[in-house]
């Protein structure tokens, strides 16, 4: 039967917005299939050049500033008040640390591990949850952290690998593209930590500017101060830190990681949000990155099991869902509440998303 609420009209205007979200919707699926695929890239450049992280994400960040600064010019417009770029400026701090800890995490623990590992960031929400949320939902939310680790400890074991998943039934050859191997659960922390610092960057960004413009404007900020927070840090980590120091001109890892891996990202991630309402830690977005490294572990002939990946990912999807959940049964009309990575926002306290 059909709800009085909902009329003919309604659901026709339902579908006509559908299908104008169609072209933003292949748009951010192709955006992170080209982010994922410079993942790999990377991945496969440090893997194989034994080259530092660190010098590799400062030799990165640092054009990718300077392309951000030229774009945006968050010198001209509007003056940008001091309120908004102090937060810019620790924010980069934070996203410095993000990239050399996900980097180091890239290195030792693989690309599927370390892609999936960045939707740690929700529990962002169980925390949120469990400080000025319902103490009714507090076990649902604790539930599906559960879940996130439970997801979390079997990519460890390596469910998603063929060798070492207990799904995987042929004894097939070593493929060419493994180097990944079983770890515990510590060799999990610096990617899960980086997920989280990720989620926390970008819910300051939310914070210090409800308009597009601005949040363009604040993040050509935030990147040009993660440059100088990782230029110390990699200026000692090439004289002392590593011991080879050498540094492997790969046209292909060094490109693709600047356009794709943080340029083409952020836009993506814009017009996902703001125009599709589509937050980074859902589980649309698991959905959408989750196809992207399966076609991405068959082609690069990965040591990979579908189903134990497939397992891994609904366990994640679900505890990112619970997690993240609101009390969806009972929301009205007025007073509806958003979550972004688990940290939750008043829709009538922010500004209207473009047209």
């Amino acid at each position: 039967m059909m709800s009085p609420n909902h009329t003919p009209d309604d659901r026709a205007s339902s579908h006509t917005a559908n299908f104008r979200h169609t072209p933003l919707q292949i748009i951010h699926v192709i955006g992170n299939f080209l982010r994922i695929w410079s993942v790999y890239s990377m991945y496969r450049y440090l893997s194989q050049t034994g080259a530092s992280v660190v010098l590799f994400i400062f030799s990165c960040v640092a054009p990718s500033s300077v392309i951000f600064l030229v774009l945006q010019k968050p010198w001209k417009g509007r003056p940008v008040s001091n309120t908004q770029v102090v937060p810019s400026v620790i924010n980069g701090g934070i996203t410095a640390l993000y990239y050399i800890l996900w980097g180091i995490g890239l290195k030792s623990c693989g690309p599927v591990r370390a892609i999936l590992a960045e939707y740690s960031g929700a529990v962002l929400g169980v925390l949120s949850a469990a400080l000025y949320g319902r103490r009714g939902h507090i076990f649902k939310k604790v539930g599906g952290l559960f879940a996130m680790l439970a997801s979390f400890y079997f990519l460890s074991q390596g469910w998603a690998m063929a060798t070492y998943s207990p799904f995987s039934f042929n004894d097939s050859p070593i493929s060419e593209g493994q180097t990944e191997q079983v770890l515990d659960m510590k060799s999990m922390v610096a990617p899960i930590l980086a997920g989280i610092l990720s989620a926390l960057r970008r819910v300051i960004s939310r914070r210090i500017s409800l308009k597009n413009q601005l949040k363009r404007r604040l993040h050509a900020i935030t990147i040009a101060s993660a440059t100088c927070f990782l230029f110390p840090v990699a200026m000692w980590d090439m004289i002392v830190g590593s011991p080879k120091v050498e540094l492997p001109f790969s046209p292909w890892a060094f490109s693709s990681t600047i356009l794709f891996g943080i340029i083409l990202i952020f836009y993506v991630d814009n017009i996902a949000e703001e125009r599709l309402h589509m937050v980074f830690s859902s589980p649309r977005h698991i959905m959408a990155a989750g196809v992207c490294l399966i076609v991405l572990e068959i082609f690069y002939k990965m040591d990979f099991s579908l189903l134990g990946f497939l397992i891994c990912c609904t366990l994640l999807g679900f505890g990112i869902y619970e997690a993240t959940s609101l009390d969806r049964g009972k929301k009205d009309n007025v007073h509806s509440t958003d979550i972004t990575n688990g940290i939750f926002e008043d829709q009538n306290e922010r500004s209207p998303l473009p047209t």
